[in-house]
């Protein structure tokens, strides 16, 4: 069958899901791969016409041409269909089941595993399917847990949203560049090679009038591949811009925080500094209050130097008892003066030793060794009866003997001036 639109058409019409039948047609496209962008074009306005099972298997046409093409390194067809691939598919899957959908996704994953398509082709189809699925009303995820496509990693942060879309229309019109230029380009050098032979002039012109349409397909793929790259930098540039000022904020936030920081390290320093020299002060006044103390900076010193002086500490010992009685005392005076004129030993005073502990009360002030003298003279002799009670003890009568019997009777005072008698008797009592 000579290829026309009518005998494309009719292929593509009796297709279904058999595999047989897809081979089939894809062998006789094949065969005529010089109309690769026509049969492309009719392939597209078929798929748009059908309805959602048949767009299904016009995909799976399309994908066995494309894996042959590539197999076989015949480029024709991947040419053709990479700037209507992405179109297409997404017109496939908009409003198809989600059976219909989970096997769409699975041939759009065939194609990224094989690298099929060039990878701005196969982003630009998985983005316009991405698109689709975060469009649904209902909000419910579609099977296997939702796209397919946006299992590799988290979506684009909010920040880089407003460039999302134009990275796709910068994608899509690349697309359409690198097949549209090359097509264009071939044509013209087929055509104005000067070793050619020149056809026909009717021809001559209809190629001329080819030549011209590539040119002009090309010529507007490119200047919208300009558009959107325009788009795309101011996109850029605003983000770049809104980066800058917050990078400006940041930096003076930086240089004051850390002008703070060190103001408050150097505070610390300072009240832990004042800290250490109180503590030294409290511990050490000696040092402290020593003008002439250096200290070493080699860490060595001598311990004997360097130790401070003990304190003076005054003694708790109380003074002796003579210190706080006045000198000439008329008690004292008078002791003293009984206790030579009797003839007894004179007690000489002990200096105090303030090394002893004082004494807990004040020992009494005894009368001096005369004065019991004295008395035991003025006093008459007792002269128990024999056989009487003294102390519950019986005494005898000894008999005197005979150098005390003078002293038996008489006066004892006797012989004692009259005046020292008078006193004595005075003070016992008038015997």
């Amino acid at each position: 069958m000579a290829y026309a639109d009518d005998a494309v058409k009719a292929k593509l019409s009796a297709i279904n899901e058999t595999q047989e039948s897809i081979v089939t047609a894809a062998s006789w496209i094949m065969f005529h791969r010089r109309h690769a962008d026509r049969t492309a074009q009719l392939w597209l306005q078929r798929l748009k016409d059908s309805g959602a099972g048949k767009r299904l298997n016009l995909v799976y046409l399309a994908n066995e041409v494309v894996q042959q093409s590539k197999g076989r390194k015949k480029e024709d067809f991947l040419i053709a269909f990479s700037p209507i691939i992405a179109e297409a598919t997404a017109t496939a899957y908009k409003g198809a089941t989600n059976e219909v959908q989970q096997k769409l996704r699975r041939v759009v994953e065939v194609w990224r595993q094989r690298q099929i398509f060039e990878l701005p082709i196969q982003e630009a189809i998985e983005a316009r399917v991405d698109e689709i699925d975060k469009s649904r009303s209902s909000g419910k995820k579609p099977l296997l847990g939702g796209s397919l496509f946006n299992s590799s990693g988290p979506a684009a942060p909010t920040e880089l949203q407003p460039v999302v879309p134009l990275q796709i229309a910068v994608s899509k019109a690349a697309v359409s560049v690198s097949s549209g230029v090359p097509t264009a380009n071939i044509e013209y050098e087929k055509l104005m090679d000067p070793n050619a032979t020149t056809p026909t002039p009717p021809v001559h012109a209809a190629r001329l009038s080819s030549l011209l349409k590539s040119l002009a397909s090309a010529e507007g793929a490119v200047s919208e591949s300009i558009k959107a790259r325009h788009s795309l930098i101011g996109g850029l540039e605003k983000l770049l811009e809104v980066n800058r000022a917050a990078l400006a904020s940041e930096e003076s936030q930086l240089y004051e925080l850390t002008s703070r920081k060190t103001t408050v390290e150097a505070k610390k320093r300072d009240v832990e500094d004042s800290i250490m020299r109180g503590l030294s002060a409290e511990n050490s006044p000696a040092l402290h209050g020593n003008s002439d103390f250096e200290p070493q900076l080699n860490g060595k010193h001598d311990s004997a130097s360097a130790e401070p002086e003990r304190p003076y500490v005054e003694e708790l010992t109380p003074p002796p008892v003579e210190s706080l009685t006045p000198v000439g005392s008329p008690r004292l005076a008078e002791e003293a003066a009984i206790a030579t004129t009797t003839g007894a030993d004179v007690v000489h005073e002990r200096h105090p030793d303030h090394t002893e502990p004082a004494p807990a009360i004040q020992p009494p002030l005894y009368p001096a060794a005369g004065l019991d003298l004295l008395s035991s003279l003025s006093m008459p002799a007792v002269r128990p009866y024999a056989g009487s009670q003294i102390n519950g003890g019986t005494l005898k009568k000894r008999k005197i003997e005979p150098d005390f019997v003078e002293f038996a009777g008489g006066d004892a005072m006797e012989d004692l001036d009259e005046d020292v008698a008078e006193l004595l008797r005075a003070e016992s009592g008038g015997h």
